[in-house]
């Protein structure tokens, strides 16, 4: 019974990744290639201007359908626009396949499948489907790496912790060997993906 209820959940893949890791290309990847599906795609843009979402409506047929939370991480003090949002979207699900949550790349994704799964109003209506993070060959070590004050959490280790799917993107910018040296510290962090 439990696995029919969940079929009938809109499904969500929140793509997380730093900075520059190519998280809106591969969206507009997906938005231009398949077409057999609608998606409604959610974009956490961090600052005051928006840049992601006019990349992103690029790639859509219906620029109206794209959701843009400004001024924040989903992940901490806007928390409430994810609720908020995917409240907005629950009474249009009919509307679309699937969703595309593509958060900011300072985005920690516990408190986000957290929220989704723990919050009657959105595990009623939403599964989380897959939590895919993409990871750039070239900077994603000083990014690993990087000591965060007070004890802060490494948002890069979280994204590649929690993912079900690691993107290993800008390949052709290391050597093979710093390539491979890269997948093995991914394994060593993420256990599960290979």
């Amino acid at each position: 019974m439990a696995a029919m209820a969940s079929a009938d959940k809109t499904p969500i893949t929140v793509i997380t990744g730093f900075l520059g890791a190519g998280k809106t290309t591969l969206v507009n990847y997906i938005l231009k290639e398949q077409t057999t599906w609608k998606i409604a795609v959610l974009e956490n843009e961090f600052g005051e201007v928006s840049i992601d979402d006019g990349l992103v409506a690029e790639s859509m047929d219906s620029p109206e359908d794209l959701i843009t939370m400004d001024n924040g991480c989903v992940c901490c003090s806007v928390r409430g626009d994810l609720i908020r949002t995917l409240g907005q979207l629950a009474k249009r699900r009919t509307d679309f396949d699937a969703i595309i949550l593509e958060t900011t790349g300072m985005a920690d994704p516990a408190p986000i499948i957290y929220t989704i799964q723990t919050n009657p109003k959105m595990s009623d209506h939403f599964r989380i489907d897959s939590l895919v993070c993409l990871a750039s060959a070239k900077h994603i070590e000083q990014h690993l790496d990087e000591v965060k004050p007070d004890g802060a959490v490494n948002e890069s280790l979280q994204q590649v912790a929690f993912a079900d799917k690691i993107l290993l993107n800008k390949v052709d910018l290391v050597s093979e060997e710093e390539k491979e040296n890269v997948k093995k510290r991914l394994k060593g962090i993420n256990k599960r993906r290979t």
